[in-house]
C-alpha cells in the first residue's frame, strides 16, 4: 500500500497544474463585475464589467483553460435565471454560462436583492445632526429591522441557487463570495459623510449579511470566500492608495462604494488562494485514499 501511495503521489499533478485545467465561470453583481475599473469590456457594456475584476485576474493567475465572466452590475438572484435589463440592452441569464464541463464557479450575489446600494445612498448626510437626519431608523418598522428581514428572506433563494448551479455544472467547485468592509467602527465623518450611528449600522448590517452568506454556503455545501476580513482597514475611509472600496466621490476609477483596481487585485489574491487550496486538498485526499 505504501508503494502504491508513493506511486500515485509521484504521478499526481501538482495543485497548480490541476488548477490550470479549470473551466471557470464567474457569476455575480457589480461587486464582482467592477464598474468603471479599467478596462470595461465588450460585449454587454451595460453590465459595467472590467477585464481587471477579481474573476479575470483569478483566471489569469490559475491559468484557467476556459473562462466565462457574466457578472453584471445591478444583478439580483432572479437574473441568474432571467434576462437582465441594463441601460444598454438586455443580457442573457447568468446561469446560461454554465455547462457540464464547468469545473470552477464563483458567485457573488444578493446585495441588490436587499437593496444595499439604495441603503448606502440613503445614509449620505452632508450635514451632521441635529440638522442632518440619521438613516438607520428608516429601516425599523414595528420594532423589526427590515434590512435583516430581507437578508433572512434571501436564505432559501441561495440554497436553491446553489442546487441549480450544481445541476448545470455537476463537476464544479462552487465558491460563494462575500462582500467587503464598507465602513470602519464609527465611520469617519465628514471625510465620508455618513454619521457615526449610521456608519455603525451599515457595518453591523453588512456583517450580518456576510454571516448569512457564510451560513447558507455551509448549508448548501459550497465553499465561502470571506472578503470582509481581509478588507478591514481598506474601506472607503482609508486614504487613496490604501482603500480598496471607493467613497461617494471616488479618487480612482470605480463606482462609488465599489471596489477599485487595487481592491480587485487584492480580492483576486484571496480568491486565487481559496481556489488553489481547494484543489490542493482534493489532490491530497485522492492520494491519501489510495
Amino acid at each position: 500500500m505504501l508503494a502504491a501511495a508513493a506511486l500515485v503521489a509521484a504521478l499526481a499533478p501538482p495543485a497548480h497544474a490541476a488548477v490550470q485545467g479549470e473551466v471557470y465561470v464567474a457569476l455575480g453583481d457589480s461587486a464582482a463585475s467592477g464598474p468603471l475599473v479599467p478596462n470595461q469590456v465588450v460585449p454587454d457594456l451595460g453590465c459595467w464589467r472590467s477585464d481587471h475584476n477579481y474573476a479575470h485576474l483569478t483566471a489569469q493567475a490559475i491559468g484557467a483553460r476556459t473562462f466565462r465572466d457574466v457578472t453584471c452590475s445591478g444583478a439580483k438572484t432572479k437574473d441568474m435565471y432571467e434576462s437582465q435589463g441594463t441601460d444598454l440592452g438586455s443580457v442573457a441569464p447568468q446561469l446560461n454560462a454554465l455547462s457540464q464541463d464547468t469545473t470552477l464557479v464563483t458567485v457573488q450575489i444578493g446585495a441588490n436583492d436587499v437593496g444595499l446600494t439604495g441603503f448606502i445612498e440613503d445614509c449620505l448626510n452632508l450635514l451632521p445632526p441635529p440638522v442632518g437626519d440619521a438613516c438607520n431608523d428608516d429601516y425599523i418598522e414595528n420594532g423589526q429591522d427590515t434590512w435583516r428581514l430581507k437578508t433572512d428572506a434571501l436564505r432559501p433563494k441561495l440554497v436553491t441557487l446553489a442546487a441549480d448551479i450544481r445541476a448545470r455544472a455537476p463537476q464544479a467547485r462552487i465558491f460563494l463570495v462575500g462582500y467587503a468592509t464598507y465602513a470602519p467602527p464609527n465611520g469617519c465623518y465628514p471625510r465620508v459623510p455618513i454619521i457615526r450611528a449610521d456608519a455603525n449600522y451599515i457595518r453591523a448590517t453588512l456583517m450580518y449579511f456576510n454571516r448569512m452568506l457564510a451560513e447558507q454556503a455551509a448549508a448548501a455545501g459550497l465553499r465561502f470566500i470571506d472578503l470582509q476580513t481581509p478588507s478591514v482597514g481598506h474601506d472607503p475611509c482609508a486614504a487613496p492608495g490604501v482603500r480598496w472600496i471607493e467613497p461617494y466621490v471616488p479618487a480612482a476609477p470605480a463606482a462609488p462604494f465599489h471596489p477599485n483596481a487595487l481592491g480587485m487585485r487584492n480580492f483576486a489574491t484571496v480568491v486565487t488562494a481559496a481556489v488553489t487550496a481547494a484543489v490542493t486538498a482534493a489532490v491530497t485526499a485522492a492520494v491519501t485514499a489510495v
